[in-house]
């Protein structure tokens, strides 16, 4: 079984979501969907980020943007990095997926694509009712369904177990309960844990 912890927010966590998907598929692997607020894993544990974005080293910048190029042109992806709202506040659409639950993989795709690939601000609205006819879902019923409150918790849990079981950003992916792995580029580890869990079970 893979967790799979995410924030649409992430450019990392857009290619590992893609790509992930078809790992899982070709080795029989469940992907269980947990949507957190990657800000409230910064926060509590990794506020370093926030001073690495006030004060980059600008080679280490310039370089992360060829290598996040290189990753989508190889997932065959868009991504406009930084979009033009970055980082953004993406609580609504995380708590979307919450409120979806096991129907929320095209929402959270399309999230990710209208973000990233059409540089859209997603904190608003009118955004995300735009989405939402893309998709299917009912504009009123998801709105109201992002407000209840058992929502906004079940958002803030995933977020706190995350780090209490060890994660410091997104996306942070668990093989078997306590494997643990971050980020886009550990996919070849993730598939050789799964093989080993497949020969082990054999």
């Amino acid at each position: 079984m893979i967790e799979f912890f995410f924030d649409c927010s992430s450019p990392w966590t857009y290619l590992a979501f893609h790509n992930i998907q078809p790992l899982a598929r070709e080795l029989g692997a469940e992907i269980v969907w947990r949507p957190i607020l990657v800000g409230g894993i910064f926060n509590t544990v990794n506020p370093s980020v926030y001073a690495q974005r006030e004060k980059p080293v600008p080679l280490k910048a310039r370089y992360m943007k060829k290598d996040l190029q290189d990753w989508a042109r190889s997932a065959g992806l868009a991504i406009k990095m930084p979009p033009t709202v970055f980082p953004v506040n993406s609580v609504k659409a995380m708590r979307g997926c919450i409120w979806l639950a096991a129907d929320m993989v095209p929402f959270a795709t399309a999230v990710f694509e209208t973000y990233w690939g059409e540089d859209k601000d997603i904190s608003q609205d009118a955004v995300l009712a735009e989405i939402c006819r893309k998709v299917g879902i009912d504009e009123a019923k998801f709105f109201a369904g992002i407000s209840e409150q058992g929502i906004k918790d079940q958002l803030k849990a995933n977020t706190e177990e995350v780090v209490a079981r060890g994660g410091f950003g997104s996306p942070t992916i668990f093989v078997n309960k306590t494997d643990m792995y971050f980020g886009n580029d550990r996919l070849p580890l993730i598939r050789e844990a799964l093989l080993r869990s497949k020969a082990s079970a054999a």
